[in-house]
């Protein structure tokens, strides 16, 4: 299941005793929570940012772009941004039973697929919207996800209007509610955990400085530019750490 290896092994009975110890933490998580839905990611290997398209995806994800290319944006976006066959996984189904057991006060996600409710978390602050909810930019009408995979070129409202992704898009603004509510968890929080991001996308990223607490943990597969900030590091597959964690530790 695991490296085999006296520093892995500590880490993961360290991060169990202190979910044992617990009882307001917040999860923190990235597209390398949804990796393991096989959901890509953005900026690994074989993520879709290393992928060829006619314009770069960063430039076809931006409010410009969406604004001047519209039909483009919306054929990137079906094919690469909406996975609607994708289920929970073990991260997502241990987060879920933290929150029933009382231990876990919210999870702050910047991923938009809504995994995390499916799986049945309740408290779920969304930095970036969700794929699952689309509002007609006249008439504020909401569609569901099926209505957008559905839809052929542009997607219209019964109105007329176009019918937008809740996403936040580059060169758009985080839901400043929603900001604020993930800001106050952060920094009440008596242990953060953060995975499956690289802590390179801000301002989510940028988060966790208002942690107060000493017990950060980042579990991320690859190194990223705040470990030497946590209180504890685990380079694992975040799925097999809160599983293991969670279904065993509790």
């Amino acid at each position: 299941m695991f490296k085999s290896s006296e520093c892995n092994i500590s880490g993961l009975e360290q991060l169990k005793k202190w979910i044992q110890e617990s009882d307001n933490i917040v999860f923190f998580g990235g597209a390398g929570v949804s990796t393991e839905s096989d959901i890509p990611d953005f900026r690994s290997e074989d993520g879709i940012y290393r992928q060829q398209y006619a314009y770069p995806p960063e430039v076809i994800l931006s409010h410009s772009f969406y604004k001047k290319n519209p039909e483009e944006f919306f054929r990137f976006y079906r094919n690469k941004m909406i996975y609607p066959n994708a289920q929970p996984n073990s991260a997502h189904r241990a987060l879920a039973i933290l929150e029933q057991q009382g231990k876990l006060k919210s999870v702050i996600t910047q991923n938009i697929d809504g995994l995390h409710q499916k799986a049945g978390s309740r408290t779920v602050w969304e930095l970036h919207g969700c794929v699952l909810r689309n509002y007609c930019e006249i008439c504020k009408k909401e569609y569901d996800m099926n209505f957008i995979l559905n839809s052929t070129s542009i997607p219209r409202c019964s109105c007329g209007g176009v019918v937008k992704p809740d996403v936040v898009l580059y060169e758009e603004c985080l839901d400043q509610t929603i900001l604020n509510h993930a800001i106050a968890d952060i920094s009440h929080a008596d242990l953060l955990i953060v995975g499956g991001t690289s802590l390179s996308v801000y301002p989510a990223a940028g988060l966790i400085d208002y942690y107060r607490g000493n017990k950060l943990v980042l579990i991320n597969r690859d190194a990223t530019s705040r470990d030497q900030e946590a209180d504890l590091v685990i380079r694992e597959r975040i799925g097999e750490v809160l599983s293991y964690c969670v279904n065993e530790g509790i």
